[in-house]
């Protein structure tokens, strides 16, 4: 179905796509701050460590200490010093007298020069510390710490630093693999967004939110429109949806949406969907007493089954259908078997009449009203119901269509007049039993079949006899030919009758009897019992 959605809007596709790129991309970038800022703090750090370590060795060295007390201390501290810088990788080691006069530089010209940064802390207070600050060479991370001599006395001061300019090197080469490393994620992030989107898209059949909440709703709308009771369950029995129906009906059940279906007839039936994936129809189904008919279809999505929709009709809702067709079948059938005959009687009557045979066009068409009106006043006469009547006369017509003789007993009568609820069974019983008599007599006797009617309501019931010259109906055929979908006709919509007839004769509280007729094919007796409202006065 066409849903109109405004083409300015983004798809759901890109705003998830979009949304996961950014998320990922943010978390990226905030991951890598932390990581290089911390970086920089484990790095500020161990390198502080690392100058003090070297400031210690460098102080605690005994040729260092023992070349204060010569003439020219720098010659053998200057010697030392710088071996040590080169050996630690430090970018210099200084030493310094008590009054901060150099002894050692990695750049001679500074030997014998007082000191830039403060050494108060070493020389006064005898501490040691790790600070960053600027000095000769420029800003670095220091690391001072006092010289003791043998006497405990201090004598000097030694000094170590890492440049920060090459610090900041080896940070900036240790961000960069932390960058490379982020692109890593970020690029299986945007993919993963993309397939995700994708796939979304594709569950959702391509649709936008807006579509799929107006399909929902039309959905739902159908659901409730549909007067047969619908109800869908997941393959755990469970009841997803009802319609407005189907609530009506089960509302004393316990059928609801989202309880499990308990009742074991139901649920065989549901089992027996979900197990063959196929749909079936037209299933007796018995709750609380009342009997339904029940329909049920898979729901499958790339072959897997999810779920099944029941559909459910009371059987009298079926019962009241059939009975308004078998009415309009009966009027049907019967203009069409007039229509037919008259047909052929008037294209009989026109060639008599082209050939100048008056007399016998006459004789014809007199005859034809004659028996027309000797038919039609003994029917009114004989059966007061005007249904049966009705449907008598029909199938009188059909006989002559058919070429079959249907003979109705001329001490037949029928006094009672039955109400509308009874008359709709009786007349498809009757209607249904004579159609059979006469393809069985037709089929075996082709123009000579013959079927035979007598019908009676002296007493308390209501019987009916039909007979014909058929095969008749084999013993081990009787009891499966009121069943429904037996038949031994050939094409569609066939098997049905006689169940019908069953049907209305158990709603009706009456009986059918088989037998032999004198006919050579089969007797049928219909007996059906009737109250004093259905005699009336004649």
């Amino acid at each position: 179905m066409d849903v109109s959605i405004k083409k300015s809007r983004m798809t759901l596709l890109t705003q998830m796509t979009l949304l996961i790129i950014v998320v990922v991309l943010i978390s990226t970038l905030l991951v890598s701050i932390l990581f290089s800022t911390m970086l920089d703090d484990i790095v500020e750090n161990n390198m502080g460590k690392q100058a003090m370590t070297v400031a210690k060795l460098t102080a605690q060295n005994p040729t260092i200490i023992e070349a204060f007390e010569d003439e020219d201390p720098s010659k053998r501290i200057q010697l030392i010093s710088e071996t040590i810088r080169k050996t630690t990788g430090a970018d210099y080691v200084t030493v310094a007298n008590d009054q901060g006069i150099r002894y050692s530089h990695p750049n001679p010209e500074n030997i014998g020069k007082p000191t830039l940064t403060s050494n108060e802390a070493p020389l006064r207070e005898h501490k040691s510390l790790i600070y960053r600050g600027n000095g000769i060479s420029g800003p670095a991370i220091k690391a001072k710490t006092p010289i003791w001599n043998d006497n405990g006395e201090v004598i000097g001061v030694s000094s170590v630093g890492f440049l920060v300019n090459s610090i900041e090197q080896q940070v900036l080469n240790y961000r960069k693999h932390v960058i490379q490393l982020a692109i890593i994620p970020l690029l299986i992030g945007i993919s993963g967004a993309i397939l995700i989107a994708r796939r979304l898209k594709k569950l959702t059949y391509g649709l936008e939110p807006a579509e799929i909440s107006f399909l929902f709703t039309e959905k739902e709308a159908t659901l409730e429109s549909i007067r047969d009771a619908t109800i869908t369950v997941n393959i755990e029995k469970k009841i997803t949806s009802m319609n407005r129906r189907a609530r009506e009906l089960f509302h004393d059940e316990q059928l609801i949406v989202g309880s499990i279906i308990a009742d074991n007839q139901l649920e065989k039936y549901i089992n027996e969907a979900i197990a063959t994936k196929g749909s079936y129809t037209s299933r007796k189904l018995l709750l609380n007493e009342q009997l339904y008919v029940l329909d049920a279809s898979p729901i499958l999505i790339e072959e897997e089954i999810l779920g099944v929709v029941l559909t459910i009709r009371t059987v009298s809702e079926i019962e009241q259908l059939t009975e308004e067709f078998s009415k309009i079948k009966t009027f049907s059938e019967n203009m069409r078997a007039q229509n037919h005959e008259f047909l052929n009687k008037l294209n009989t009557i026109y060639g008599l009449l082209v050939l100048k045979e008056y007399d016998r066009a006459i004789n014809i068409v007199s005859s034809e009203v004659s028996e027309r009106q000797n038919i039609v006043s003994f029917l009114m006469e004989s059966v007061k119901d005007p249904l049966i009547a009705a449907c008598l006369l029909g199938k009188m017509n059909r006989s002559k269509e058919l070429q079959v003789t249907l003979e109705i007993d001329p001490d037949s009568r029928l006094d009672s007049i039955l109400d509308n609820v009874k008359s709709n069974h009786f007349v498809p019983i009757i209607g249904n039993i004579i159609d059979n008599a006469m393809e069985a007599a037709r089929k075996k006797n082709e123009h000579k079949g013959v079927v035979k009617v007598s019908f009676t309501d002296l007493g308390k019931e209501i019987i009916f006899d039909i007979e014909d010259s058929g095969p008749g109906v084999p013993i081990m055929m009787e009891d499966i030919i009121f069943e429904d979908g037996y038949t031994t006709k050939s094409g569609e919509n066939h098997g049905i009758g006689l169940a019908i007839v069953k049907n209305s004769i158990g709603l009706l509280n009456g009986q059918i009897y088989m037998d032999k007729s004198e006919l050579g094919g089969a007797r049928f007796t219909i007996i059906i019992p009737q109250n004093s409202r259905d005699k009336k006065d004649v």
